[in-house]
Formats: structure tokens, sequence, C-alpha cells
């Protein structure tokens, strides 16, 4: 199973999310991405359910000489979130990684400022927010945006990736009320291996598609 790119992803996603929200009476949907991949993903899912499309910017936290294994993640101004047992695998602790924190900090405001000039985020109370994103390998920024959304009241929350390493999938299941994965391949190493294209998307590609909607 691999996809053609982010775009046929998110079709094939948007009629499992069109089918949940129909059979479990879900109402007034929110459609939350994390950029830039979950952008390309969440809007023909958004489209499919006419709900508003957004962006809930997620930074990951990488370990040291290997940037794309996730340690923890950071989420709007939340605390960072860590994964105790990777940071004691490797031998760290969170003040080494402060210095890691701040920079990925640092990019998330960038990030934020770039994408809603000013713009303030949705208001997730009592409403179905469903989470979007392009894959999920260790989980650790779906943990993070999930924790954020939680805490400010959605009436369900719904994480939603089109591929995703069987463990973290699995190990997701209580941060979200309803998790949609149709693809959990054995062998899973990376995202970017479930896609022909995946090309990495730039701001201007965010911003283009949140005008769009």
């Amino acid at each position: 199973m691999r996809f053609r790119d982010r775009a046929e992803a998110g079709r094939e996603l948007a009629g499992l999310l069109v089918d949940l929200c129909e059979r479990e009476a879900l109402a007034d949907p929110l459609v939350l991405a994390l950029p830039r991949g979950g952008i390309a993903v969440a809007e023909p899912v958004a489209r499919a359910l006419g709900a508003p499309l957004d962006v809930l910017v997620v930074r990951k936290i990488g370990a040291p000489h290997h940037q794309e294994f996730a340690v923890g993640a950071l989420a709007a101004d939340d605390p960072p979130l860590f994964d105790a047992g990777t940071l004691d695998m490797l031998g760290l602790t969170e003040e080494y990684m402060a210095p890691a924190v701040e920079r990925e900090r640092q990019e998330l405001r960038r990030r934020e400022e770039r994408y809603r000039a000013g713009r303030p985020p949705p208001d997730p109370a009592g409403r179905t927010v469903i989470v979007v994103d392009d894959g999920l390998a260790t989980g650790a920024t779906a943990r993070a945006a999930l924790r954020h959304v939680r805490r400010r009241g959605p009436a369900h929350l719904v994480l939603a990736v089109p591929v995703g390493a069987p463990d973290s999938v699995e190990s997701l299941t209580g941060e979200a009320d309803t998790v949609v994965c149709p693809h959990r391949p054995a062998g899973f190493a990376a995202v970017g291996q479930w896609y022909e294209d995946f090309e990495q998307l730039t701001d201007a590609q965010v911003l283009a598609a949140l005008h769009a909607h």
C-alpha cells in the first residue's frame, strides 16, 4: 500500500470521516491540520465535511544528532511533552534538552505568526475536532496536539491519519475519543515510505491552502 500523494490519502480519510460523523451524529466539525504535511491531507477532509480548516502548529523535539527521532514535542505555549522512556533510553534529561526546546519554540512561534497573521486560533470548545496529519511515526507530535486540544473542551476529539506505526496508533487511543487510521502496516519505518510523492511542503503552500478554504 502506497499513496500517490497526500491529496489521495486525504480523499480516503475524507470518506471514512464523513461516515464516522454521520454514524455517530458528530456535529459542528472543525478540522485542524498539523503543518506542514498535514495541511494537504486535511484539505479534502475539510471540503468533504463542509468544515472550517485551520492549523495547529506542533514541533517535534528531536534527539541530539538525530533530529528526525522524536523525544518529545511542543504545541502552542504548552510545556514540552517528553517521552520519559525515550529520554531514559538515550541517557537524556529535560534540562539537557532545554536549548533544543527553545529553538523549536522559536520556530513554532515563527510559523504561527506566518500562518495566522494576527488571526486568533479557533475555539474548539463544544465542537467535533478532527486533528489531521500525513502519518504517525512515534506519535509524539500527535500526542502533544491532542492534549492541547483536549484541555480546551471539545465535544468529541478525533485523530485522523492515513497511515501509522501500529504501536504508535495503539498508544494514542487513550488520547482521542476516536482514532481513524486505515493503514497500520508492519515494518513501519517512516511516514514517507508510504507515499510515492512525499515532497516537503512550503509555508506558501500552507497559506494557499488556508486561503483557498
